[in-house]
C-alpha cells in the first residue's frame, strides 16, 4: 500500500513541476511578469532583449560593450525624448559600429535597443564629441 501512495505522490509532484514550468514559460512569453535583467550598471527588459535579438541579432550583453569604447559618441535622441531623455551611444565592437539606444534610470543605464545602424558609422567618424 505504501508503494502505491508513494508512487501517486511522486507522480503528483512531477505534474506540479511541469505545470509550474508551463506557467512560468507562458508568463515570460506573454509578458505577464516583467522580467528585468541587471548586469552591473545596466538594466533591461528581457522581452525587449528577445525582440532585439530577433530583429537586429544583437543581445544586450553585447550592447553593454559599446560603453567601453574610449572613442564612443553619445547623442540625444530628440525624436523619441518625450517623457524621459533618450540617448544613443555609438561605439565599436570589434570592427563594427554598434548603436545602443538607452536612458538613465537612477544610477543605472537602461538599454532598450541596439543594432548595426548604417548611419552609426558616419556619426562615429565625426569630429564632434557627441551630445547633440
Amino acid at each position: 500500500m505504501s508503494s502505491i501512495v508513494g508512487g501517486k505522490v511522486n507522480w503528483l509532484f512531477k505534474v506540479c513541476i511541469i505545470v509550474c514550468i508551463i506557467i512560468l514559460t507562458n508568463s515570460q512569453i506573454y509578458g505577464i511578469f516583467n522580467m528585468e535583467i541587471e548586469s552591473g550598471s545596466f538594466i533591461w527588459d528581457l522581452e525587449k532583449e528577445l525582440d532585439n535579438i530577433k530583429k537586429h541579432k544583437v543581445d544586450f550583453n553585447t550592447a553593454c560593450e559599446v560603453f567601453k569604447d574610449s572613442k564612443r559618441k553619445v547623442y540625444i535622441d530628440s525624436k523619441h525624448s518625450r517623457k524621459e531623455d533618450r540617448l544613443f551611444c555609438i561605439g565599436k565592437i570589434g570592427n563594427k559600429v554598434l548603436t545602443v539606444r538607452f536612458t538613465y534610470r537612477g544610477y543605472k543605464i537602461r538599454i532598450f535597443g541596439a543594432g548595426y545602424w548604417r548611419k552609426g558609422g558616419k556619426y562615429y567618424e565625426r569630429e564632434d564629441n557627441g551630445f547633440k
